[in-house]
């Protein structure tokens, strides 16, 4: 098969081979051009998986322009903000998101990915242009896109990925085995720099990308033994769930070479599970869409390690630091914090927040802080601990409890409240509230409360219990014991 008739996108019956691929992306280069937006502007993409969406950012990247992939999944308060920081000149959408989305800016025009009216411009007619591409050559310190992390004050942060840290990845890739034969299978959302890692390089190789609308163990698996497949990026609840299928033994999964897998915690019985029952390398990522440090652990080649994440990836330095931002002996333990040609420009017109993660070593050399507080053990393997931050992590989405609890004191009835992380096998991680309710309020039972709480969050902050409690647990010093408050919550299914 000549490589242009190779299917470069399958997303259910629709494919796309790389001529077409290639067809439409200069289409959109095109239309990018005769609207004015230039290299180093930004655009928002905020809607479902589709195949317009890929065509859309990777035509973005073709000709420079900076994509900011917003999640649905966010409350409409949130994507105000985001769109704020972004200052994008388009907002490419779908009629599925279009209620999610805050009011309309008279001043952002919107493009409908699925050509729906009710949304805006079809994206079929946008497209539509006499005018030819104009070849763009990116930089390696050129900004690629813009991947927004709710931060602890409630802010989203826009994390500034340049061209290099791309390229980067795409050698990577490269190294594990990703190439022109490579199908790869994305069930994570396109918004997900998890996806984007593993999205990216199989297209610029040359690969087939199989993408899933919304991930479930007995689709993926049907998809992986429809179309081969060779490699996939899990978070860990999805190997979680599959792992856990009943009829998992039955799908033939003969044709995969490597797993990876990133964004969450992920425990040794699982990968010990994994290496046992399904084909293939199995590949786990530590770091942060910061970037920074990276460590791997190719779990089939150190089976024995898999209560780590494994050593510091080629040209990747990672070091431990204590309070003081001094670094610690060898054996103990610090905050993690790494270097490399992988590093975010910064948080996206936000320079304070972007200097409270730098750390410079005492040659100058730049340091990306994850937060994290881990230890290397006598072969050089990282061990994690506990976070030095509240977050959460759950369905390998990033939650930070101060946005919830600050949604929760905003009730009537709620004198104070913190939210932790309680275990559970299908989330990784999710969020629980204790709360103290006022006395001289209208009284609410905390069924109620977790109701009215999850009206008005994201997706993946919703509360999985709340429990009422006379009084929070705390230090010498005043502060809410949350280790105490999680420690006293069963894991959750």
């Amino acid at each position: 098969m000549h490589a242009a008739d190779k299917p470069a996108l399958i997303l259910g019956d629709e494919i796309l081979t790389h001529g077409q691929f290639q067809v439409l992306k200069d289409q959109v280069v095109a239309a990018l051009q005769r609207d004015g937006i230039a290299p180093g502007d930004v655009i928002a993409v905020c809607a479902a998986t589709s195949l317009a969406y890929v065509v859309t950012f990777m035509g973005c990247v073709q000709c420079g322009v900076v994509v900011a992939p917003l999640a649905p999944s966010s409350s409409a308060q949130d994507l105000a903000a985001m769109l704020a920081n972004a200052q994008s000149k388009r907002l490419f959408t779908d009629a599925e998101t279009l209620p999610r989305l805050p009011a309309p800016q008279t001043d952002l025009p919107r493009i409908a990915l699925d050509d729906h009216p009710s949304v805006g411009s079809a994206w079929s007619s946008w497209l539509q242009t006499q005018q030819a591409p104009a070849p763009v050559t990116p930089q390696a310190d050129w900004p690629f896109n813009l991947i927004y992390s709710s931060g602890t004050t409630g802010v989203p942060k826009g994390i500034l990925q340049p061209f290099g840290m791309r390229w980067t990845q795409i050698e990577r890739a490269r190294d594990n085995g990703y190439g022109a034969d490579t199908v790869c299978l994305n069930s994570t959302p396109l918004y997900s720099n998890t996806t984007l890692v593993s999205l990216i390089p199989t297209l610029a190789l040359g690969g087939t990308v199989v993408l899933m609308k919304k991930f479930d163990a007995r689709g993926y698996l049907e998809l992986a033994q429809r179309h081969r497949v060779t490699h996939t990026m899990l978070v860990p609840v999805q190997y979680q769930r599959l792992m856990d299928f009943a009829d998992f033994e039955a799908y033939d999964l003969s044709h995969f070479q490597a797993k990876f897998c990133t964004s969450a915690p992920f425990r040794a019985e699982l990968k010990r599970d994994i290496l046992r029952r399904w084909p293939g390398t199995l590949i786990e990522y530590y770091g942060m869409t910061e970037g920074g440090g990276r460590t791997e652990l190719h779990c089939h080649a150190h089976p024995d390690k898999l209560h780590t994440v494994g050593r510091p990836a080629q040209g990747h330095d990672i070091r431990l630091i204590d309070e003081q931002g001094v670094q610690v002996p060898a054996g103990e333990s610090g905050e993690v914090v790494g270097s490399s040609t992988a590093m975010m420009k910064g948080y996206y017109r936000m320079p304070e927040k972007t200097s409270e993660v730098e750390w410079f070593s005492p040659e100058g050399k730049r340091f990306i802080r994850t937060g994290d507080v881990g230890r290397f053990d006598a072969d050089g393997f990282l061990i994690l601990g506990d976070r030095k931050k509240d977050m959460i992590i759950s369905g390998g989405f990033n939650v930070y409890p101060v946005d919830i609890e600050s949604v929760l004191l905003q009730h009537p009835g709620v004198k104070e409240c913190a939210v932790v992380g309680v275990s559970s096998r299908l989330w990784g991680e999710t969020p629980v509230a204790y709360v103290v309710l006022r006395t001289d309020a209208v009284p609410i039972d905390a069924e109620a409360l977790k109701a009215w709480t999850n009206a008005q969050v994201g997706k993946i902050q919703r509360l999985a219990n709340v429990v009422v409690v006379e009084s929070m647990p705390r230090s010498e010093i005043g502060k809410i014991l949350k280790r105490e408050l999680r420690d006293r919550h069963p894991a959750l299914p």
